[in-house]
C-alpha cells in the first residue's frame, strides 16, 4: 500500500519476503494482526536471524537491553564498550536466557573516543564471524548543565564521544559493506537530534551533527540499495543515560537517581527498534506523550514549537537549579503518562489508530504514542 507524503512515498511493509499481514507485537503489551499469537517467527524482527550484528555502547541501557533481545532471535553478536566486566555480565545473561552458545557472542572492548583503534576492531570482528551484517551505532553519553557554565572541554568530549567516535567506527565498516554491497547501519539518535532541548547544548548538538551525517550518507549510497540506514530518535527511557550524563565539567556526572517511571521502559523501546531495523525505516520517533507531541510541533508548527520550548524552558531551568526532576513534576507531562486511551500510530503520509502496544510498519517512521 503506497501513499503520498511530505517526506515522499510512505510505503506499509512488514519485512522482506513474508506476507503483510502478519502479527505486529509481542512480548510486552504484544498485540497482533495476521499471524496467530503463537507463531513468533512471523515477527518483523525474525527478519534478522543468522545475521552479525554489532552493537556499540552494550554495557547499560538500550544497548544492553538489545543486546538480550537479539540473543533470542539466533544471531551472532559483537558486544563493544569500555567497561569489560559490564560486558562480560551482559554475555552470561545473553546465554542463560537467549539461544546463543558462547562462539556466538564476541566481547570487543572498544573507546570511541580512541578512533585509531576502530580500524583494528573492525578487523577483529570480521576475523571472527567473516562478515558484519548490521551495525547498530548506540555508544554515547548525554549532557546537564547550562551552557554558559559548561566548559569548552563538554562540549568537544561530547563531539568526539558522540559525533566523531561514531563518525569514524562507520566509516572503517563501511568499505565492507560496500564491498558485500548490504548491510544495515543504525544510529540510536535522540528526539533531541530533530527538536531543542535546554540544558543540552552540547549533546543536542552532537546528535543534530549525526542526523545531518547518516541522512547526507544515505544519499551518498543510493547506488547500493542493500545498505540501509536507520536513524532511531527516542524520547525519555528508562537508562542510566542521566545518571552519567555530563555536567559542566567532563569528570562531573549528574549522579542522578531520579524517579524514572514516566519514561517509556527500555524493553518496550528496543522492541520497536527491532521491527525498525528488521524493515529498514529511515527514521523512527518513539516516544510516549506528551513528548512525541513536541516533535510533531517542531515538524508542523514550529512557531508554536518555539513558543512551548522557551515557556517550558524557564521552568526546567528554575528545576534544573532547585535539583528537581523537571519532566516528572510536570501536570501535562502526570495527564498524558496517566490516561488510558488508544494510541494512534503516525507517519509522515499516514495516519492509523491501533490498540495500545501495537505499531505500524512504515518505511518513513515508525512512531508510537
Amino acid at each position: 500500500m503506497r501513499r503520498g507524503g511530505a517526506a515522499g512515498e510512505t510505503r506499509m511493509s512488514l519485512g522482506r519476503n513474508r506476507s503483510a499481514g502478519r502479527q505486529a507485537g509481542g512480548g510486552e503489551g504484544g498485540g497482533g494482526r495476521g499471524a496467530g499469537a503463537d507463531d513468533v517467527t512471523a515477527l518483523p524482527e525474525w527478519e534478522l536471524t543468522d545475521m552479525v550484528v554489532w552493537v556499540t555502547g552494550a554495557s547499560s541501557g538500550i544497548g544492553e537491553e538489545l543486546a538480550y533481545q537479539l540473543s533470542k532471535l539466533g544471531i551472532s553478536l559483537v558486544l563493544s564498550a569500555r567497561r569489560v566486566h559490564e560486558l562480560e555480565r551482559v554475555k552470561r545473561k545473553c546465554l542463560e536466557n537467549g539461544n546463543l552458545k558462547e562462539k556466538d557472542i564476541l566481547i570487543l572492548p572498544l573507546d570511541l573516543t580512541n578512533r585509531s583503534s576502530h580500524e583494528m576492531a573492525t578487523k577483529a570482528v570480521l576475523q571472527e564471524f567473516g562478515r558484519i551484517d548490521i551495525l547498530v551505532n548506540n555508544g554515547g553519553v548525554s549532557q546537564r548543565a547550562l551552557c554558559v557554565d559548561t566548559s569548552l572541554d563538554v562540549f568537544k568530549e561530547l563531539i568526539e564521544l558522540n559525533y566523531l567516535g561514531t563518525v569514524s567506527l562507520t566509516k572503517c565498516v563501511l568499505p565492507h559493506m560496500i564491498e558485500r554491497k548490504q548491510g544495515k547501519i543504525v544510529t540510536v539518535n535522540s528526539m533531541v537530534g530533530i527538536i531543542a532541548a535546554p540544558l543540552s547544548t552540547g549533546y543536542c548538538a552532537s546528535k543534530h551533527a549525526l542526523r545531518g551525517f547518516f541522512n547526507t550518507l544515505r544519499s551518498e549510497l543510493a547506488t547500493y540499495p542493500g545498505i540501509t540506514i536507520s536513524n532511531i530518535c527516542p524520547g525519555p527511557v528508562q537508562s542510566n543515560i542521566v545518571k552519567n550524563a555530563l555536567t559542566e565539567e567532563v569528570t562531573k556526572p549528574t549522579g542522578s537517581t531520579a524517579d524514572q517511571s514516566y519514561k517509556m521502559a527500555t524493553s518496550r523501546c528496543v522492541q520497536l527498534m527491532l521491527v525498525a531495523m528488521a524493515n529498514d525505516l529511515k527514521e523512527v520517533w518513539i516516544s510516549d506523550q506528551p513528548f512525541l507531541l513536541m516533535i510533531y510541533l517542531w515538524q508542523y508548527m514550529p512557531t508554536l514549537a518555539w513558543w512551548l520550548t522557551n515557556k517550558a524552558a524557564k521552568r526546567r531551568i528554575e528545576n534544573f537549579k532547585s535539583g528537581v526532576d523537571w519532566v516528572h513534576v510536570s501536570p501535562l507531562s502526570k495527564h498524558f503518562h496517566t490516561i488510558k486511551r488508544r494510541s494512534p500510530i503516525c507517519s509522515t503520509g499516514s495516519f492509523d489508530f491501533v490498540p495500545e502496544g501495537q505499531f505500524a510498519h512504515l518505511k518513513c517512521a515508525c512512531v508510537r504514542v
